[in-house]
Order: C-alpha cells, then sequence, then structure tokens
C-alpha cells in the first residue's frame, strides 16, 4: 500500500503516532467498513472515518434528508433537503477526502439482504434507529464474523459497545439487549436528542472503528461506554458472554 505525497500530507498526524504510523494507516486505506444509517451516530462517524483515510465507506440508508434532521446530522445543509441520504453523504464525503471511496446503497438492511450487503465488510457500524434492524444487523456480522460496533442514543444519554461474539469468552450484541424484536422503540422524534451527544457518541464510533481496523490500546469487546452527559458522566460496564445465547453454541 503506497501513498501520495498528497496523503501523506494529509494523515501527517496519523503518521506520527506510534500507535498507527505508516501500517497503520495503511489498513485504514485497504479497509471496507459498512455503516448502517447516515443519521445522527452515522453523520459524524462518517465524517471521521472518511477524513481518518478509510479506503471505502460503504453507506446504507433507505430515508431522505429532512429540515428536523439538521439539528444533530452536520453531513447535510438545507440544500440536501429531499435528497436520499446516502447520495447527500457521498458528496459530502467526497469533499471531505476525494481519496476514500464511498459506496451509496438506498435501501433498508433487513434479513433478506444483510448477509449479501455486508459481504467483505473488515467492521461495522450500526448507528441505525430501531432495535428490529439491529438485531437483524448483530445477527449478520456474528454470523459473518464481522467485528461490530454499535452506538445508540436518547435525550442526554449515549451507549456504545464493540462486539465479537464468536470468540469463546465474548459477548455478541444479543448477550446486551436479548432477543425481543418486538419492543417499543422510542424515536427521537418522540423524545427529543441533544444534536452535541449525537456528534460525541458518533466520534466515538469512528474512533472504535478505527481502533479495530488498526488495533491499539486496550481490547474494548465486551464492555459498554455510558454517557450520561445531564449528570457530567461516562461510565464503563462489563459485559458478560450469556451462556443460553445462540453465540455461545
Amino acid at each position: 500500500m503506497t501513498f501520495s505525497d498528497a496523503e501523506l500530507d494529509r494523515y501527517a498526524r496519523h503518521l506520527v503516532l506510534r500507535e498507527i504510523g505508516g501500517a497503520g494507516q495503511a489498513a485504514l486505506k485497504a479497509a471496507r467498513v459498512v455503516v448502517i444509517g447516515a443519521g445522527g451516530i452515522g453523520s459524524p462517524a462518517l465524517q471521521y472515518l472518511a477524513a481518518a483515510g478509510v479506503g471505502t465507506l460503504v453507506v446504507i440508508d433507505d430515508d431522505r434528508v429532512d429540515a428536523s434532521n439538521l439539528q444533530r446530522q452536520t453531513l447535510f445543509g438545507d440544500g440536501d433537503i429531499g435528497t436520499t441520504k446516502v447520495t447527500a453523504a457521498a458528496q459530502a464525503l467526497g469533499r471531505i477526502n476525494p481519496y476514500v471511496t464511498v459506496e451509496p446503497v438506498a435501501t433498508r438492511i433487513d434479513a433478506t439482504n444483510a448477509a449479501t450487503l455486508l459481504v467483505g465488510a473488515d467492521v461495522i457500524l450500526d448507528g441505525c434507529d430501531n432495535f428490529a434492524t439491529r438485531l437483524v444487523v448483530a445477527d449478520a456480522a456474528l454470523a459473518a464474523r464481522v467485528p461490530l460496533v454499535s452506538a445508540a442514543v436518547g435525550q442526554f444519554e449515549g451507549q456504545l459497545g464493540a462486539f465479537r461474539g464468536w470468540e469463546a469468552h465474548l459477548p455478541c450484541y444479543r448477550c446486551f439487549v436479548g432477543n425481543d424484536p418486538a419492543r417499543a422503540d422510542a424515536s427521537c422524534a418522540d423524545q427529543g436528542v441533544l444534536g452535541a451527544l449525537t456528534g460525541v457518541m458518533g466520534s466515538l464510533a469512528a474512533l472504535e472503528t478505527i481502533r479495530a481496523i488498526v488495533g491499539f490500546g486496550d481490547d474494548p469487546a465486551g464492555k459498554l461506554l455510558v454517557a450520561d452527559l445531564l449528570a457530567f458522566r461516562f461510565r464503563t460496564l462489563s459485559l458478560p458472554k450469556d451462556p443460553g445465547c445462540r453465540c455461545a453454541g
């Protein structure tokens, strides 16, 4: 993997980090990351993944930009209202980093297409807004043995976890949330959400995606980061593997 002089200038602050360096930046350039949802979490995550030089970003979302999105989905502007999110995202990411390939997929991921849509992924970042889709993505990631970075927000709180449930000692996403796909979803439209919170959690999700590709610092798998921004507090919880879960055999 080689870099042009322009790329070396662009990624200079990564290249001087011992934990990333040339080998890590090359791994980022070679990586294929699938991002589920270009909304509150996906928007900042995509910006930082593109800026970091992730070689291929697959963006899956069937929604269109609405005026109510602009309070937190900073990838978009007034001129994008009515445009499919994946199209607007691809255009914005191209402006951020022309060395990144963006593959927009304007469809809803479900049990019938998940395995196909996730083929070739090195990491999956899930920032979608409903529980049923999260379970579908988590199951597909587990079956394909692809690391899953999952982030969620609500009002002033956020959660972030990295899952590799095929490993004997690590939980999958279902170990954490259970198996009830019919549970009620609390939407941002119903409850509201602090715009800057989505920026915090989306950026952290991008960081954990980069960590999964490059490998640095402590392994976050098997832990859950919980942010309570009303209380100005972050907590880290341990997530045990459920011996009765499908990932435990």
